[in-house]
């Protein structure tokens, strides 16, 4: 499955541009830097409500595939500018973390 795929079936919006055509592989929740950086695997989407600077900093270390960010929080455009520059989708939801690692599970990525 896509990332095009995932913002389409989970209703994401795409907050920088990039490749839509990316298949993750694989998915990460946590609100902890520390844990992402220690439990997260290379080209993983991660699934924060975390919305500042250091999520890009740690998702472009791991060479994420995308972060979705949830529950309505937004990034300020000095995060969105950096993420869109180091090349990591950012997507933002306003549904829970909880319904997004649930939603992601039952499309199948693991």
């Amino acid at each position: 499955m896509t990332l095009q795929d995932l913002i389409n079936q989970l209703d994401l919006k795409p907050l920088t541009s990039g490749d839509f055509t990316v298949t993750p592989s694989g998915g990460y929740a946590s609100d902890l830097l520390s844990c992402v950086m220690a439990g997260a695997k290379h080209g993983a989407i991660w699934v924060t409500l975390q919305a500042h600077t250091n999520i890009v900093a740690v998702a472009a270390l791991l060479e994420m595939s995308a972060i979705i960010i949830t529950e309505d929080a937004q990034p300020d455009q000095a995060t969105i500018d950096k993420a869109q520059q180091e090349g990591i989708m950012l997507l933002s939801t306003d549904k829970f973390t909880y319904e997004i690692v649930g939603r992601l599970w039952e499309l199948g990525l693991r």
